[in-house]
């Protein structure tokens, strides 16, 4: 991965050594003081206006002593934002690998001195890092060239803090990306049960395990009945931070982590089902928040749940029809086998009532549905509270990683009343992704927001210049984004 390093300018930008120096431009304004020459010439002969996502390359430029300038537009400054600075810092460094450079250096758009600052260098050190990210460990010709060094220009004191911090974060969506992106006949839920352990080694964690046995014993009967005809083991995997107070509730984040979901007997169509190893992506989202969580060493009480299991038929696999008991006692109908997330997410969701919890937030590939109203641009978000989803909605902002609320009407609740049980685990064709809201919405008594991550957790094509096809690591930042609002606030973030 590459350094993020932090440089004084003191002898302003034309001082600054790198194989490349990046500088922003928002759209309209006047050079930046300091380059001279050619680069006026592009600004002036209309190559290049500032444009978001537009750039421009200046070669040997005059009065620099980096040999190339890499002009990055902003587009405007009313619409410049945090998320904006990520991308284009993405841009640069990723510009400077593809030109086989082994140094970049990027110079932030914020005034010296001012608050915004720390803040800048922080998104920008994300930025660059996620921009980077491949995941190339099965090609046996994989790209041997990767930039060195990516310095942020800047001499303010607690920079370089924010560069670190930026770096942290970053490594919890690369740690989620990399899980999401490995094969299924590597990920399994065990692997995945070994990469909690590896956290928790590193971080001082309490990490508990339960395997098929101590599952059933539990009464966890929804991971149970989905896992039992998968030849790898279910999972159920606790991991807990204390960093807060003895006596302080914790926030449960809790991750659906279905390795492979063939969609049971209800079987998938084969059209795209190669992807289906990307739904454990809510258990790979809050294992790297929870890496970050203890990187950062935030003074919170976490704890994360993850249910995790294969999907697959045989002769042994439940099937439309039955009646599983759940968890929390409650009886569900199953209407199709490929609604199973829900129920392995409604027995963590009654299993973290244990821990008298100041609020939960589940996360979940879980509606095909929840993709089509949204696209791949914003988790779709609902709950039971609403300072908890406005909470959610703000740090959704903030990272970078948007949730869009959706309402949770009781009529949503009716088209789940099941026939033979208490609940069914499909409400039918309209409405899915609040059908499926609304089944959770039945096991909880405690704060609780949902995040449906369908069109966000991966995607056959780069989103944009930090987000690579393949896993995108969401909803890893957010989740770190409001754990660090609690951290400050001992309230909540942004609320």
């Amino acid at each position: 991965m590459v350094r993020i390093a932090t440089g004084g300018d003191g002898g302003g930008l034309a001082g600054v050594e790198a194989d490349l120096l990046a500088v922003c431009v928002f759209e309209d304004d006047d050079v930046p003081q300091g380059l001279l020459g050619g680069t006026a010439e592009v600004l002036k002969d209309g190559d290049f206006s500032g444009k978001k996502g537009s750039s421009a390359l200046v070669y040997n430029p005059d009065g620099l002593r980096s040999p190339r300038l890499l002009l990055v537009g902003l587009g405007s400054r009313s619409s410049f934002s945090l998320d904006t600075l990520r991308r284009v810092a993405a841009a640069a460094a990723t510009r400077a690998r593809s030109l086989k450079l082994d140094s970049a250096a990027f110079a932030l758009p914020v005034a010296e001195g001012s608050a915004a600052r720390v803040a800048a260098t922080e998104a920008a050190a994300e930025g660059a890092t996620l921009g980077l990210y491949r995941f190339d460990r099965y090609k046996t010709k994989a790209e041997e060239h990767d930039l060195s060094t990516f310095t942020i220009v800047s001499d303010d004191e607690g920079v370089a803090e924010g560069a670190e911090t930026g770096a942290k974060l970053a490594a919890a969506t690369v740690l989620a990306r990399d899980l999401q992106n490995e094969p299924s006949n590597t990920a399994t839920p065990e692997f995945l049960a070994q990469r909690a352990r590896e956290i928790a080694e590193r971080h001082g964690m309490d990490v508990t395990i339960l395997d098929r046995a101590a599952i059933e014993a539990e009464g966890l009967n929804g991971l149970a009945t989905v896992g039992r005809s998968a030849e790898n083991e279910p999972r159920f995997i606790v991991l807990e931070h204390k960093g807060g107070g003895e006596d302080e509730a914790p926030i449960v984040l809790v991750g659906k982590a279905v390795t492979f979901d063939s969609g049971g007997i209800s079987i998938k169509p084969t059209a795209g089902m190669e992807d289906m190893k990307f739904d454990m992506s809510g258990g790979a989202g809050v294992l790297g928040a929870m890496d970050a969580v203890g990187s950062l060493g935030l003074p919170v009480n976490v704890v994360a749940l993850v249910p995790s299991t294969e999907n697959l038929p045989d002769g042994n696999a439940f099937k439309p029809g039955d009646v599983l008991t759940l968890h929390s006692g409650k009886t569900v109908e199953i209407v199709t086998t490929d609604a199973e997330g829900r129920l392995i997410l409604a027995d963590a969701l009654s299993y973290a009532r244990r821990y008298n919890p100041a609020a939960v937030i589940d996360c979940a590939t879980l509606t095909g549905a929840c993709h089509v109203a949204l696209g791949d641009h914003a988790s779709g978000l609902m709950g039971n509270d609403d300072g908890l989803i406005e909470e959610v909605r703000n740090a959704g902002e903030a990272s970078g990683e948007r949730a869009w609320h959706l309402p949770l009407f009781d009529e949503y609740t009716e088209q789940i009343r099941g026939n033979t049980a208490d609940l069914r685990n499909s409400g039918g064709r309209y409405g899915g992704a609040l059908t499926a809201g609304a089944f959770l919405k039945e096991f909880v008594d405690y704060p609780w927001a949902h995040l449906d991550i369908a069109g966000v957790a991966y995607g056959a094509k780069a989103k944009n210049a930090y987000t690579p096809k393949g896993g995108s690591g969401a909803p890893a930042r957010l989740l770190v984004e409001l754990l660090r609002g609690r951290a400050r606030t001992g309230e909540g973030a942004n609320a």
